[in-house]
């Protein structure tokens, strides 16, 4: 479901991320096929000098439908950011995607906390937040982080992902698997 970024899936992610409904949300904008590719391939050099995590998001069939990243790396804590091209969108990939994600971050590259900072106009992204019972709203709790986010104007809500609330989230999800199977074998 994730693997490394590659030069190889550029074509296909580049047809997803000119999409109108994707495009305005993706943090690293190309204007051509070219400039995606290079912009790729620095995203691969900037993670091997670890100052971001980025995968390639497949679906069954192994074809790229999205990213999934960690930039702006610091202190065992950087910004996520994601996209899935349209088609895609309301499928369940995302959800499948961010805890593939968040168990690598978490358990084996010693992330400590994620952040995402949605824009208050992309509604869609923010509820797909509040739906995540591991996601903390942090406007008020890291207040210097949202003020910096927001110097240029009112843009974005901040919401965090700490480790140990994820944690406890995979701890009840394997309890309610266990459980359920008790049921179902009584």
């Amino acid at each position: 479901m994730l693997k490394k970024r590659d030069l190889q899936d550029c074509h296909s992610l580049y047809e997803l991320i000119t999409h109108p409904d994707v495009f305005p949300f993706v943090r690293q904008k190309a204007s051509s096929y070219e400039e995606f590719l290079f912009m790729t391939k620095q995203t691969i050099e900037a993670e091997e000098r670890g100052e971001l995590i980025s995968r390639t998001i497949l679906d069954e069939w192994e074809t790229p439908i999205g990213t999934i990243s960690l930039f702006d790396i610091k202190n065992g804590s950087g910004f996520l950011g994601t996209w899935l091209g349209k088609e895609y969108h309301g499928k369940g990939y995302n959800k499948i995607a961010k805890e593939l994600f968040f168990n690598e971050l978490f358990y084996e590259l010693g992330i400590e906390t994620v952040f995402m900072r949605i824009r208050k106009v992309n509604i869609r992204s923010q509820k797909a937040a509040e739906k995540l019972p591991y996601v903390a709203q942090a406007n008020e709790t890291r207040k210097s982080i949202y003020d910096q986010l927001n110097a240029e104007g009112d843009i974005y809500h901040l919401f965090e992902i700490p480790k140990d609330l994820y944690t406890l989230h995979v701890l009840r999800s394997e309890s309610d698997q266990q459980g359920d199977s008790h049921l179902l074998n009584a």
